[in-house]
C-alpha cells in the first residue's frame, strides 16, 4: 500500500519538549566552533574539504557510484562532463550548486523562484535528460519512494500549489522557530512532497544547507549534514517515513537533525582544535631545536625538525619506510642514511614527540612500523624537560623502539 501525501494542516508541527536537549546540544556546538579561533586561509581549505563531504553524501544517498578518485576528477576537473558517468556528473552538478549557495547572501528569500533556481542547478548536465530543470512534475507523472512506499503530491497545479503553500509557511510560520528546526522542516517538506520528476533529495538536502547559514554557521564553517544522512542513512530514511507515517509530525526527523549538527559540528571542532594543536607543536619545535647550539646537535635538529614538518601536514600515522622515502634527500649526504633515519625517530619518541607502533602483519616478511605525530607534546614538555632527554637519550639503535 501507498501512502499517499496530503497537505499539512501546520507545516512546522512538533514536540518542543521532545526536542528540546537535541536543540540546546546543536546550538551549543555551533557556538562552539563559532568561538574558536581559526586562520582564514586554513579554514577555507577546510570548508572546501566539508563542502566535498557534502556533496559525495548527497550523491550517494541517491545511490551515486563513484570511486573515491572518480569523485575528486568530477568535482575538480575542468574536463568536460561529458566524459563523465552520470554518477560524476550529478557530484559535479551538486557542488557547483552548493558553491553557488555559498555565496548568496544569508537574508536572501525562501521563494518558489529559488527553490526552482537550485533544482535546475542540481539536474543540469546531468539528469536534464529525463528531468526538465526547474519544472514541476505534470498531470498523472506521479511518483513513489521511501520506505514503506509514500507518494509525492500530485502532478501539475496541485504540485505547484504545494510549493507555494509551503513557501507562504516558511515566510510566515517558520519565523517564530529556530533556524535550526526551520532548516530541518523545509528539508522533509521538499523530500515528502516530491515536486520534481528527479533530484528531489538532492534540492531539499541543499535547501537545508541554505537555511542553516543562518544559524551562524555561514560564517564560521560549513557542515557537512548530508555525510552524515548518508553514514546514517537507515536511521535517516526510518526518521523521514515516521514524520509521514505521523502526520507530518516533525519530531524524529528534527531529534535526527539536530543530533547529526552537534556530531558534525563537535568534528568539525576536533579539526580545528589539532590545527591549534599544530600551530602550538611548530611554535615549540622551532623554539626548543633552534637552541641547540653545536655544530652536529644544530644538524640532528635541523632533520628532525624536517621529521615532524612532514608528519604535521599528516592526520593520520605513515609506514616509517614510506616517511623515509620523503626525507630521503635530507640523509643522503650520510653513511649510513636509514640508520640515521632510524636514530632520529627512536630520539623524537624518546622524547615523546612523535608514537611508534608495530604492526604485526603475517603478509609481511618484515616488521611494519608506523609513525605519527603527537600533537599533545607541545603542551606536555618544558625546556628543562626538552634539554635532560637531550643530553640523556639512549644510546644509538638500528631498530625502531615502539610507544605504543
Amino acid at each position: 500500500m501507498t501512502l499517499r501525501y496530503r497537505i499539512p494542516e501546520h507545516w512546522i508541527k512538533y514536540d518542543l519538549v521532545a526536542v528540546i536537549e537535541e536543540l540546546a546540544n546543536a546550538k551549543a556546538s555551533i557556538f562552539s566552533i563559532a568561538s574558536l579561533p581559526y586562520q582564514q586561509s586554513w579554514a577555507q581549505n577546510l570548508q572546501e574539504l566539508e563542502l566535498k563531504r557534502e556533496v559525495a553524501g548527497t550523491s550517494r544517498i541517491e545511490g551515486a557510484e563513484f570511486t573515491d578518485h572518480e569523485f575528486e576528477v568530477a568535482v575538480s576537473s575542468e574536463v568536460a562532463g561529458k566524459y563523465f558517468s552520470r554518477s560524476q556528473r550529478q557530484a559535479r552538478a551538486a557542488i557547483n550548486t552548493y558553491r553557488w549557495i555559498a555565496k548568496l547572501p544569508s537574508d536572501v528569500s525562501i521563494n518558489e523562484e529559488l527553490i526552482k533556481q537550485i533544482h535546475r542547478r542540481i539536474v543540469t548536465g546531468c539528469d536534464d535528460d529525463h528531468c526538465p530543470p526547474g519544472k514541476y512534475r505534470e498531470v498523472d507523472q506521479n511518483v513513489t519512494f521511501g520506505r514503506p512506499r509514500h507518494s509525492g503530491v500530485e502532478g501539475g497545479s496541485e504540485c505547484k500549489s504545494a510549493v507555494q503553500l509551503l513557501v507562504k509557511a516558511v515566510n510566515g510560520e517558520f519565523n517564530a522557530h529556530d533556524d535550526l528546526i526551520k532548516a530541518l522542516a523545509i528539508h522533509y517538506h521538499i523530500g515528502a512532497m516530491h515536486p520534481f520528476p528527479d533530484g528531489n533529495g538532492r534540492t531539499a538536502r541543499a535547501i537545508e544547507a541554505l537555511v542553516l547559514q543562518r544559524a551562524r554557521l555561514k560564517n564560521s564553517l560549513f557542515v557537512a549534514m548530508s555525510n552524515y544522512y548518508y553514514e546514517e542513512k537507515d536511521a535517516y530514511l526510518d526518521s523521514l517515513s515516521q514524520v509521514r507515517l505521523n502526520n507530518h509530525d516533525l519530531t524524529p526527523f528534527i531529534k535526527f537533525g539536530l543530533r547529526g549538527i552537534a556530531l558534525q559540528c563537535e568534528r568539525l571542532a576536533q579539526q580545528i582544535r589539532v590545527h591549534l594543536q599544530k600551530i602550538l607543536f611548530r611554535d615549540v619545535m622551532t623554539k626548543m631545536f633552534g637552541r641547540l647550539r653545536s655544530k652536529r646537535k644544530r644538524a640532528l635538529a635541523l632533520r628532525q625538525c624536517e621529521i615532524l614538518n612532514e608528519l604535521l601536514v599528516r592526520d593520520q600515522e605513515i609506514e616509517y619506510l614510506e616517511l623515509y622515502e620523503k626525507l630521503e634527500m635530507q640523509y643522503a649526504n650520510l653513511k649510513k642514511p636509514l640508520s640515521a633515519f632510524v636514530r632520529d625517530l627512536n630520539k623524537l619518541s624518546s622524547m615523546r614527540a612523535i608514537s611508534v607502533r608495530l604492526e604485526d602483519d603475517e603478509r609481511f616478511d618484515f616488521n611494519r612500523y608506523f609513525v605519527r605525530v603527537r600533537v599533545e607534546w607541545a603542551t606536555e614538555i618544558t625546556e628543562t624537560e626538552f634539554f635532560q632527554k637531550i643530553n640523556q637519550l639512549p644510546r644509538a639503535k638500528t631498530k625502531l623502539i615502539t610507544t605504543m
